[in-house]
């Protein structure tokens, strides 16, 4: 079976099946593994140190056991890069939300949000909910569809001993990420305990956050019936307004095209914080644009695969 059957294969799975909950997701396993060690090593002293080896530890033990997953079968190979992707998912999380603020229950959409964000959701009005939903949605459009289909298909170029490193470089991708949201925080707890974990992930994220706008804003465009002129100019003039070197990048694209504002003030964790603004504001947030942003997510990761494929196929 070629690369690219599998990867299809892999990203229709994700689009019918997405993330069930009663699933045991390798994610989930990855994050287990990461709670294991750190009770074990953030009692000694050298926080730097220590959060370095566990960030090497869990990604080179998630890429290695991906990469005799890979060899073992190639039925197990797709299966694995099928939990990779997070499309269904993350446009599911996102129209529950918009669901939930439909019917008017503010405090259930609050409760919703909270399972998506670290920001604090209890006091948000509706324009903040929505808001805040279209933020993760636009920062996780890389996150979940963009870099996994990078890595994979970055990986599949690379064979060692017969077998690609398609699977092993797409879920050390994974690991990376789950490294970051776990233990990423620039907090007293982890703020030099995490600091290896959150500059790999600024690393792996570097080329895809930077793709996302080639990709998202033509997409965009066409979806909403716009013109292309004015999003392009929000994007490379606010792209790196954000504390993460990456996440404004696909921010300013989905914040140009639907012509809101991100950014301003924040809660989190109690307090309170300006961010930069990301786009202008030539509209209020409403709750159809959380749909918005579901439709150039869906689009995005159909053209991603899509533009991939056709590049492999060229090499």
């Amino acid at each position: 079976m070629s690369f690219l059957l599998k990867f299809w294969i892999a990203y229709l799975l994700d689009l019918i099946f997405g993330d069930p909950y009663w699933f045991p997701h390798p994610v989930r396993l990855i994050g287990g593994y990461i709670n294991l060690l750190e009770k074990n090593i953030y009692k000694f002293k050298n926080k730097k140190f220590w959060g370095a080896f566990l960030a090497l530890v869990v990604i080179g033990t998630t890429a290695v056991i991906s990469y005799y997953i890979a060899k073992t079968s190639q039925y197990l190979e797709v299966f694995f890069l099928y939990t990779t992707l997070a499309t269904k998912s993350l446009g599911a999380e996102g129209i529950k939300v918009y669901k939930i603020l439909k019917s008017g229950d503010l405090e259930k959409a609050q409760k919703e949000l909270s399972y998506l964000v670290s920001r604090d959701t209890g006091e948000m009005d509706e324009v903040q909910v929505v808001r805040s939903t279209m933020e993760t949605i636009a920062e996780n459009s890389v996150d979940g569809i963009i870099a996994p289909m990078f890595y994979a298909f970055l990986g599949s170029l690379i064979v060692i001993d017969g077998i690609s490193l398609a699977l092993p470089l797409a879920m050390g991708y994974k690991a990376v990420n789950t490294l970051d949201s776990m233990v990423g925080y620039k907090n007293e707890k982890y703020i030099d305990f995490g600091m290896v974990s959150a500059k790999i992930d600024d690393l792996f994220n570097l080329i895809p956050a930077r793709l996302s706008g080639i990709l998202i804003i033509p997409i965009a465009t066409f979806i909403l019936g716009m013109g292309i002129k004015k999003p392009l100019k929000i994007f490379f003039r606010d792209r790196k307004n954000h504390s993460s070197p990456n996440s404004g990048h696909p921010e300013a694209a989905f914040a140009g095209a639907i012509g809101v504002q991100f950014g301003g003030k924040t809660r989190y964790f109690g307090k309170v914080y300006e961010k930069p603004t990301i786009g202008d504001k030539l509209k209020e947030f409403e709750k159809e644009d959380i749909k918005k942003c579901y439709k150039i997510m869906f689009m995005t990761s159909l053209v991603g695969v899509t533009l991939f494929s056709g590049l492999i196929y060229l090499v």
